[in-house]
């Protein structure tokens, strides 16, 4: 609100509008009676003392006439804009609900129907309804509607690949029930600034078509009526056709003004800042238990049709309060070995391992609804962008507290009072108040800390955190890392941390898997990845890592070549066309084979 005052077309453009409003409400009951009285002896009089807009074909006066007109004007108007924008959001989300064919159609007819001239189209639908108001306010609607609907398919698309409607629609959650719970309340606000605008629009269209002599019938009268009966006595006296015309522009400029500052402040809205840190609280432990081996998996593969494996054959085990980092370029197959154990991978995707066991329960032996609550409760994961985690539309408290809810069962308040308790244990200030604000009103890291809070909801024993830290400046970076650390740590959990960034896992992990080309090519622990990493590849990966020793003279060490893509994976070594010491038997896949007691490489130079 300060910064709208501070915006001189925002204070315009709200002065113009309140003052339109009061006069819409009091003009009738003070000037009423002078407006529809007649005066046979001032009959299309120019301005004088008695009249200072001078009076129509009947006397009647028209300042009065004018102001009283407010009234119907906005009415129709509010109408009108209502009709489009219904009409208009229906249209827009059609293409969500329906079938893709019939979708596309919609569309197209959408596409149309904005091509085609808004006045041309509500004059159209008034001759088909009918001339007067009824036929003006469907007219003017029907042509605001394909801007509407326009908006909202737009909208709508750009927030349909969000991670929490794919959620949605993987829990087979019916389309209506995305749409009215994800997908509206997430687009509501441009819409509803929209209308600010369309206001305007509708206020010129209807007294457009009341000047046609389309629109307002006698004895009724609007703006454009007015502008209508004066337009024949504009030569002889011009001063009949100002109250009208003045008013019709101001309110034009009033709505647009108004609705174009809106959305600026709306796009504009700046993001709380970063919460101090709150002091240390005890965290909540899990309850039973914890056994040392969380996660074991042995021959995992993801493939997607025509034989496509991003993920081939990794084994991996994780202990309770360690942190496991799984290393590699884009494109190895790390964020997919996160989705394939969180049985998040999208279909068509198929995931075979000979064993998965979380929490020593072997997962595949589970029945759907017993699958679906050991992962809900024992898995936490935190993925890269928490924006896309988090649903706009809800409340931070509202979001951690179905967590509890869905899995364990709580009652509302019990759910609250442990969202509260998370939101503190991740050490977020004033946790209350940041359980009923919106994701936007937060900072990166606090959204970071509140997914991470979300997480641990339940009684989580494993924890996969799929490159939690790369949205965020060094020094927000530093604190979630260490909060990573804190809660393993504290809670007797593991964790799988997924980077790309060598000095991110060197600090926090306990240990490291190397993945290329969906493949595990190094496991060792992280005290010797520095110094004793025996795959080309990590060497690699390791060299192309500045340090403050390294010579600024020569030019960065870098990797040649690219990673080969899942469907062109070759048989024998997948980094041999990047490796210097690459030989005829890497036409055959080395095995991963164990160096010593905590060191595993699959290369023949090894």
């Amino acid at each position: 609100m300060r910064r709208l005052l501070k915006n001189p077309s925002a204070l315009i453009g709200g002065v113009l509008v309140i003052a339109l409003l009061i006069l819409a409400v009091v003009a009738p009951m003070i000037w009423g009676d002078t407006a529809s009285r007649f005066d046979p002896e001032a009959i299309n009089a120019g301005s004088s003392g008695a009249h200072l807009l001078g009076t129509d074909a009947l006397g009647r006066d028209l300042l009065a006439r004018t102001l009283v007109a407010t009234r119907l004007s906005l009415e129709l108007a509010a109408l009108a804009t209502l009709i489009g924008a219904v009409l208009g959001i229906l249209l827009g989300v059609l293409p969500v609900v329906l079938p893709r064919r019939p979708g596309r159609l919609v569309t197209g007819v959408v596409d149309a129907l904005v091509a085609f001239p808004s006045l041309l189209l509500a004059m159209f639908t008034a001759v088909i309804v009918g001339l007067g108001a009824q036929g003006a306010v469907l007219g003017i609607g029907v042509a605001l509607a394909p801007t509407f609907a326009r908006i909202t398919h737009t909208l709508t698309a750009s927030i349909s690949q969000a991670d929490y409607i794919a959620a949605a629609r993987m829990l087979r959650v019916p389309r209506l029930r995305v749409l009215t719970r994800h997908v509206l309340p997430n687009i509501a606000e441009p819409l509803i600034l929209n209308l600010t605008q369309a206001m305007g629009g509708a206020l010129l269209g209807l007294s457009a078509m009341s000047f046609l002599g389309m629109g307002v019938q006698p004895p009724s009268y609007d703006w454009g009526r007015l502008l209508f009966e004066a337009f024949g006595h504009v030569y002889v006296t011009p001063i009949v056709i100002v109250g009208p015309a003045v008013t019709v522009t101001l309110a034009g400029i009033g709505f647009t003004l108004l609705g174009d500052a809106f959305a600026k402040a709306a796009a504009r809205a700046p993001q709380a800042a970063g919460a101090a840190t709150a002091p240390t609280t005890t965290p909540v432990t899990s309850e039973g238990p914890v056994q040392d081996t969380v996660l074991e998996v042995r021959d995992l593969t993801v493939t997607f049709p025509g034989d496509v494996r991003p993920v081939r054959d990794l084994s991996l085990t994780i202990h309770a309060r360690e942190i496991v980092g799984l290393l590699g370029e884009s494109g190895s197959g790390k964020s997919m070995t996160a989705s394939a154990i969180g049985q998040l991978v999208p279909y068509p995707g198929h995931v075979t391992a000979s064993r998965y066991r979380l929490c020593g329960t072997d997962v595949d032996t589970l029945s759907n609804h017993d699958r679906r609550k050991l992962l809900g409760s024992s898995l936490a994961m935190v993925f890269q962008d928490p924006t896309a985690s988090l649903n706009p539309a809800l409340r931070i408290g509202g979001q951690l507290a179905e967590v509890a809810t869905v899995h364990s069962g709580a009652t509302k308040t019990e759910a609250r009072q442990r969202a509260v308790e998370r939101l503190t244990q991740v050490r977020i200030h004033e946790p209350e108040r940041t359980a009923d604000q919106h994701p936007h009103e937060l900072s990166g890291g606090m959204r970071q800390r509140a997914v991470i809070a979300m997480g641990l909801m339940g009684t989580p024993q494993l924890i996969i955190a799929d490159e939690p830290t790369t949205a965020l400046d060094v020094t927000v970076q530093r604190e979630v890392l260490r909060l990573l650390r804190e809660v393993v740590d504290d809670s007797g959990a593991g964790a799988l941390f997924i980077s790309h960034d060598i000095a991110v896992v060197s600090e926090l992990c306990d240990r490291v898997v190397v993945m290329y080309a969906g493949r595990v090519v190094e496991e060792l622990s992280v005290h010797k990845l520095a110094t004793q990493a025996a795959h080309p590849y990590t060497r690699a990966l390791i060299g192309s890592l500045p340090d403050m020793h390294t010579d600024r003279n020569r030019p960065l060490d870098t990797i040649p070549g690219r990673q080969p893509a899942p469907a062109e994976v070759p048989s024998g070594c997948a980094f041999a066309d990047r490796c210097a010491l690459a030989s005829d038997r890497c036409r055959v896949r080395p095995a991963l084979v164990e160096l010593d007691q905590d060191h595993k490489v699959a290369c023949w130079e090894a």
